[in-house]
């Protein structure tokens, strides 16, 4: 079978050609019109807390912002991974949801558990604020 083919392809040259060119042709044009993205969207599914203490050192933002921020987020559904970073009047705490949680969901459930949060945090000390990065 396969001497076969190899004896068509030797005696009609031109066709083989042909269809060597209609397929080239084929797929420039299929390649052109592929949807693919310059630089697709490869971010988790994250929320950010950010509290801003300006007179706290890194230790009192960890024990009295972040730890309880951290507390009250411990129980959230599809909850992948979350960070935290304490600095001299900074606290950042990132929660990474899975990727098929809606991100508008998930701010809404951050909002809720700040609230608890907030009664946990000393009055003065700073107000949690969610964002998305």
């Amino acid at each position: 079978m396969l001497d076969g083919i190899i004896q068509f392809s030797i005696k009609n040259k031109f066709i083989i050609g042909l269809l060597t060119f209609a397929l080239v042709v084929w797929g420039v044009w299929s390649a052109s019109r592929l949807p693919i993205d310059a630089v697709p969207d490869i971010t988790n599914n994250q929320v950010q807390i950010i509290t801003l203490c300006p007179t706290l050192a890194t230790q009192e933002v960890e024990q009295l912002v972040t730890y309880p921020i951290e507390k009250s987020l411990a129980n959230l559904p599809d909850l992948v991974e979350m960070r935290s970073i304490s600095r001299f009047g900074l606290s950042v705490v990132t929660v990474v949801f899975d990727d098929d949680v809606n991100v508008w969901f998930a701010r809404q459930l951050i909002n809720e558990k700040i609230k608890e949060a907030e009664e946990s945090i000393p009055s003065g000390v700073g107000t949690p604020l969610n964002s998305r990065p």
